[in-house]
């Protein structure tokens, strides 16, 4: 893998929480960034009352600013994601929008909806029990640490949706994972080789990670609020849709209402995919929020399948493959691509580690968290 280096894959994840502030990068903050940094770190330490009524009128302006037209995204068919990919990744709905949904794939309706059961039950449980059975392994595990702050509950699972308990069976949950990471490798691989870049080693297990992230967004606030919630970087998300219910996205020009059809998959490209594609792709900050209605038979329930990366990872752009004919440059060619590419390079070189903690913890939406490490050209 040319850009996202790891060192250790035998572990996914750490069995201990990182420091609770990122170590210095060798990029430089700006005066910008640190001037939201400060501001985002004064209203995470107000009281909770205090808190909520400082960041809901940006969420609640934020919401006022929204079309009142429901996008329907663009359909891209599974059957043959590569070439359906390739042949419209120059077109806007994949380059400059940042999601689309992928129908004709092979996971069926009532395998989701058990899974969908198995995700209600570990919902279920008491605070005790969700929190022994799920312990707190940092991104992994149950949170409901800023419950007081409309956050919703979460519970974030590895890609075989391991637990402490013997009571939970969850076996619908991890085949459904199972086969929604398939899909999530498949259009990575689809997308990096449309992109005329470095497939970054999908076929080493340790090369990225999967996570399935579960909500429960059912209470006061929550979700319902646009852009509120937790924040955690990815390559795509796959967001199954099981009913008719219309969720909004924060992308790079701002909050969009989308409806997709039932069944359908929901994928939103996300921030390391930016990174990766060098600013060619748009993207989706964090994950579809629910549209909650007053009075409504609303589903309150949010599973997410992320295809992220290791904490140990570094990124940066992927290089683009070197070939004429069909056939691999020399070395030496090889290096003065890479070589002029990084000299163009949108963006410099970070520890997802860092940015992962940063970003999940710090959530008030003021700026593009990618921003102080873009370079300028």
């Amino acid at each position: 893998m040319a850009s996202s280096s790891t060192q250790d894959h035998q572990q996914p994840f750490p069995t201990s929480a990182p420091p609770p502030t990122p170590s210095t990068t060798t990029l430089s903050s700006t005066s910008d960034s640190a001037a939201t940094d400060l501001l985002s770190r004064l209203l995470h330490r107000l009281p909770p009352s205090l808190s909520n009524s400082a960041t809901t009128p940006l969420l609640l302006r934020r919401r006022s600013s929204l079309s009142t037209t429901t996008t329907s995204p663009p359909i891209i068919s599974f059957t043959d994601v590569k070439s359906s990919i390739l042949s419209n990744l120059p077109c806007f709905f994949i380059s400059q929008l940042g999601f689309f949904q992928l129908v004709n794939h092979l996971i069926l309706p009532e395998l989701a909806n058990l899974a969908e059961s198995d995700s209600a039950d570990i919902f279920n449980l008491s605070t005790h029990q969700k929190q022994q059975y799920f312990p707190r392994h940092w991104p992994l595990g149950f949170d409901d640490e800023d419950e007081d702050e409309g956050d919703a509950d979460s519970v974030f699972l590895d890609s075989v949706c391991s637990t402490e308990s013997t009571e939970l069976t969850l076996s619908s949950l991890r085949e459904f994972t199972k086969e929604m990471n398939k899909v999530g490798l498949a259009v990575v691989e689809a997308l990096t080789c449309a992109l005329g870049i470095r497939c970054p080693g999908l076929d080493d297990p340790g090369a990225v990670n999967s996570l399935m992230w579960i909500s429960d967004v059912n209470n006061d606030l929550g979700e319902k609020m646009v852009g509120s919630g937790r924040f955690y970087p990815y390559v795509v998300g796959l967001h199954y849709q099981m009913r008719k219910q219309c969720c909004n996205l924060l992308t790079d020009t701002g909050f969009v209402p989308v409806s997709c059809e039932v069944g359908s998959i929901l994928v939103t490209i996300g921030d390391i995919a930016q990174v990766w594609s060098n600013g060619k792709l748009k993207k989706v900050r964090g994950k579809p929020s629910l549209s909650i209605e007053e009075g409504g038979n609303n589903a309150t329930l949010s599973m997410s399948l992320l295809v992220t990366l290791p904490l140990e990872s570094t990124v940066s752009p992927l290089f683009p493959r070197a070939e004429i004919g069909g056939t691999n440059q020399t070395e030496n060619h090889e290096k003065d691509v890479q070589e002029e590419t990084t000299r163009e390079r949108r963006f410099n070189s970070f520890s997802f580690e860092d940015y992962a903690w940063r970003v999940y913890h710090e959530r008030v939406p003021l700026k593009d968290p990618l921003d102080r490490f873009r370079n300028k050209l």
